[in-house]
């Protein structure tokens, strides 16, 4: 293997997660998504995430592969990456770890599969597997605000026992602050969670202990704002970013609206040269929502901007 567990500063903080790119054939736009990069990194992003939000249920085998690789390469030392391994298949979901590693992201993350109704046991044994496939931390997520099921505490809190400190967690099934407090109080304390709602229950997670939140890629100087005014208890900054924010993010109420508002922002701000999702699609971005979206989006930049 050839990537080591030192860098833990790199899964920490804001971690967006990227979206996708495409040409007019729908092949993935590298030069685009090194834009994107860039443009995170420039504004305060503590690392880059490929996941759900990045349409890897979308992508092919090696294109997953090939976004990771991508990425660490681009990055040329900078901040840590981290790349989705889930899959329908403990086998499948290893060979995609191994191959993250050589690539040199600095974690891996996984939903469980979501074609099947597996009992715990059967979810705890897929954890492992890919949890001994690699060196690397492992975020369990669960993505049941999008596909599948709930995971329970127990397990949960289970895996961390058993799979000992690598063992992160990104939990995104409501009632998210509740359960967020029920998995810290079930580890004592030690579980180390994301938040996973876009940046929707930042302020209220942070309040329960998280490392580090996972948002969309279309307003990480807003999730920066936040984040670091959290950090040092700016009550007057959180109470003048959230609520635009908090309403913006609102409005992406599945995962193809996630694609298309985050899309029509990164078009918006020069990053984007297209809004092309793979389809088939579930959302369309009509004309009387795109006007409410960049509503509060021009309300967002002044209150960030307010700040100065």
């Amino acid at each position: 293997m050839t990537h080591q567990t030192s860098n833990v500063r790199a899964i920490a903080g804001v971690l967006p997660v990227v979206q996708m790119p495409y040409h007019d054939d729908e092949s993935i736009d590298y030069d685009t998504l090194a834009r994107e990069a860039d443009w995170l990194y420039a504004h305060g992003a503590d690392g880059l995430v490929v996941a759900m939000v990045s349409e890897v249920l979308r992508l092919t085998e090696r294109e997953r592969r090939d976004v990771g690789d991508f990425l660490v390469r681009h990055a040329g030392g900078r901040r840590g990456i981290i790349t989705s391994v889930g899959a329908e298949s403990s086998y499948l979901a290893c060979e995609l770890t191994r191959a993250a590693e050589q690539t040199g992201v600095d974690a891996v993350m996984a939903v469980p599969p979501i074609a099947i109704a597996a009992d715990e046991c059967e979810i705890r044994r897929y954890y492992e597997r890919i949890t001994l496939a690699t060196s690397l931390p492992v975020i369990v997520q669960d993505a049941s605000g999008y596909v599948g099921k709930p995971m329970s505490i127990t397990i949960q809190a289970r895996l961390l026992c058993d799979l000992g400190s690598r063992i992160y967690f990104k939990p995104e099934a409501a009632p998210i602050g509740p359960r967020l407090t029920a998995l810290r109080e079930a580890t004592d304390g030690q579980a180390r969670i994301f938040e996973g709602t876009g940046g929707l229950a930042l302020v209220d997670s942070h309040r329960r202990g998280i490392v580090g939140t996972m948002p969309g890629a279309d307003i990480p100087w807003a999730i920066r704002a936040l984040w670091d005014a959290l950090e040092v208890n700016d009550v007057e900054s959180v109470n003048r970013i959230s609520p635009p924010l908090m309403a913006l993010i609102g409005m992406q109420n599945c995962l193809d609206a996630f694609l298309a508002i985050e899309k029509h922002l990164l078009i918006k701000q020069g990053v984007f040269r297209n809004a092309i999702v793979r389809g088939p699609v579930g959302y369309q971005l009509d004309e009387p929502t795109r006007m409410e979206v960049d509503r509060l989006f021009n309300l967002l930049q002044q209150a960030v901007g307010q700040l100065a």
